[in-house]
């Protein structure tokens, strides 16, 4: 085993590649620092030193997601390496740049099946890297001096590895538990695929495991770090995930992929209980919004999103304060959001037509098809830009005048690849209006990347509440939401209520895109055939009237979206399945 290594290296400190795909590329840990410098650190200071700890543990956080750092690569030899913002591949949000569409990204959405293998196998050895090197640590737990650090860290431990174990489930099904370090070119262990009972028990397991160390609270010097209510959240989602009738009656030869019985209303019971213990913490509340105006309401809803690690805020992906990508952890969401007015030529996030429908009225005002913008919900005003909206002190101009774009709509600079929106929107939700857009190397923008906050507690304990057959309880939850911004309580709710609000509240965050999963409708909504991306186009008449059109987008043969039954468990790599002579998951093949 390795001896030593470098502190540099420390956030990449793996040992033993814990797959066997992994095993063909790499020889032996000491090989791998074989050519490490003279000045070296010991692998006992690593646990005995509170620093490099911490630092250890950083890396389990940094590779959960990329969050808004986005990488989209056309070269075949990097595309699975891509870091995609995962609502692009939802109906909520897409982007304009048309080159995309012949990289990774495009490959993904028309659903390349050597790409989809590509990026899956990516993912999983990334996953499991972080598996292995918590289960390092836990076996060297001995090491670690007893004391509060000691005990976080433990808890973290527990929670990211039943987090990464949550992800992969998501992905695969049942995949292969692996509680410790193995090094298969040493001593050939093999593992069965969990079944989904078994993934259940192991994640819930350690989502309570980290509940019984970690703190209510962190203090500022720990902040982003999980928490009690950030395992328990983790333990109400396996939960809720489990309970879905997508998931359940399977074959006994397919247990890996769901419940041989119905299991449903007992995941559900048991995912009311944790919502209700997460709930009962009081340490979360829906931030409050005391503006009663449009612009107002307008405002402070998006300062939610750009206020990092609030008491509305659950689990979010830290970013660094200064903005520095190059040798931190910022992005550069605000440069590639914004229209080419502000320099941008990316536009990478771009709401749909399809969104923008699912926001409804208010004060029983009545849609007008000629005033399309008005009077809608307030969330609408603060996640979107439209034509006519004030951004920045900027009146956005996204329309055409006698067939002549507007500024938001004509490229920026003289790059042949620059872009602007193709949905006729651009986004409201996330970016930050003071945040200095330009082409600086090194710096750019900082906001968090939020995996869960209390109002999906609300929603989620809604539909548990729902589907329970407890209406008027979900109906409490939803209104609780709306009446945050100042919407007009439901007097009744329906499933189709629930739905909508839940992909209002919380647009363009991924649980948008899983929800597709867990309800069992990713094959209808995510195929161009069966529910197209649409735009809209604006037009300025020289009589003074507008006309609004919606189109399809990406109607054109090559870009349609695709999406089929096989892909709600995507392949484990090959590799895999050969080693250790696991089933592959249903319909995939080699590649």
């Amino acid at each position: 085993m390795m001896k030593n290594m470098t502190l540099n290296n420390l956030k990449k400190y793996i040992f033993g590649g814990l797959i066997a795909v992994s095993m063909s590329a790499l020889l032996s840990c000491d090989n791998i620092f074989k050519d490490a410098p003279i000045n070296k650190i010991s692998e006992t200071e690593v646990w005995q030193n509170p620093m490099m700890l911490d630092e250890y543990v950083n890396s389990w956080y940094r590779d959960i997601g990329s969050g808004f750092k986005t990488f989209v690569p056309s070269i075949g030899l990097v595309k699975s390496a891509s870091k995609y913002y995962l609502p692009w591949f939802g109906d909520q949000i897409s982007v304009g740049k048309t080159d995309w569409f012949n990289a990774g990204y495009g490959d993904l959405l028309k659903g390349s099946e050597l790409e989809i293998t590509n990026w899956a196998r990516y993912n999983w050895n990334s996953y499991f890297t972080q598996i292995q090197a918590i289960n390092k640590l836990f076996e060297n737990k001995a090491n670690i001096a007893d004391g509060e650090q000691k005990t976080r860290i433990l808890g973290e431990a527990h929670f990211l590895r039943g987090y990464y174990y949550y992800i992969l489930w998501r992905l695969h099904g049942g995949v292969m538990i692996i509680d410790h370090t193995y090094n298969p070119l040493i001593k050939a262990e093999k593992f069965p695929r969990a079944s989904y009972q078994q993934m259940v028990d192991f994640i819930v397991s350690e989502a309570d495991e980290a509940a019984r160390s970690l703190p209510e609270k962190n203090v500022s010097a720990n902040a982003g770090r999980a928490t009690k209510g950030t395992a328990l959240m983790l333990k109400a989602k396996a939960y809720l995930w489990a309970s879905s009738e997508v998931f359940q009656n399977k074959p006994d030869s397919l247990n890996y992929l769901g419940f041989t019985g119905d299991n449903s209303r007992e995941m559900l019971g048991k995912a009311k209980a944790a919502y209700e213990e997460l709930m009962a913490l009081g340490v979360y509340k829906l931030l409050p919004i005391a503006a009663t105006t449009q612009d107002g309401i307008r405002d402070e809803y998006r300062q939610i999103f750009l206020t990092k690690n609030s008491d509305e805020s659950i689990f979010e992906i830290q970013h660094s304060d200064d903005g520095d990508y190059a040798t931190k952890y910022g992005h550069t969401l605000d440069r590639d959001a914004a229209s080419p007015f502000f320099t941008g030529i990316t536009a990478a996030y771009t709401p749909t037509q399809n969104h923008v429908d699912e926001y409804g009225m208010r004060n029983g005002a009545v849609y007008n098809p000629k005033q399309p913008y008005d009077n809608r919900d307030y969330r609408f005003y603060a996640n979107v830009l439209y034509d006519g909206c004030t951004y920045r002190n900027h009146v956005m101009d996204i329309h055409y005048t006698n067939n002549v774009a507007g500024v938001d709509l004509t490229k920026y600079g003289t790059s042949t690849s620059a872009s602007v929106t193709r949905t006729g929107y651009y986004l409201g939700k996330f970016v930050d209006p003071t945040q200095t857009i330009d082409d600086n190397k090194t710096k750019a923008s900082n906001q968090n990347y939020i995996i869960w906050r209390y109002a999906e507690v609300l929603l989620d304990y809604a539909e548990v509440l729902y589907r329970l057959g407890d209406t008027a309880g979900a109906l409490s939850q939803v209104n609780k939401i709306r009446s945050r911004v100042h919407m007009d309580e439901l007097g009744s709710l329906t499933w189709e209520q629930l739905v909508n609000e839940r992909r209002v509240e919380m647009a363009f965050e991924e649980t948008t895109y899983w929800d597709f999963f867990r309800w069992g409708i990713a094959e209808k909504k995510l195929n161009g055939k069966t529910n197209p991306l649409k735009a809209m186009r604006v037009d300025l008449k020289s009589n003074g009237t507008y006309t609004y059109k919606v189109s399809n987008l990406n109607r054109f043969p090559g870009r349609i979206r695709k999406f089929d039954a096989k892909q709600y468990y995507l392949p484990i790599p090959w590799n895999e399945v050969k080693y250790h002579g696991v089933k592959q998951n249903p319909d995939w093949t080699e590649v």
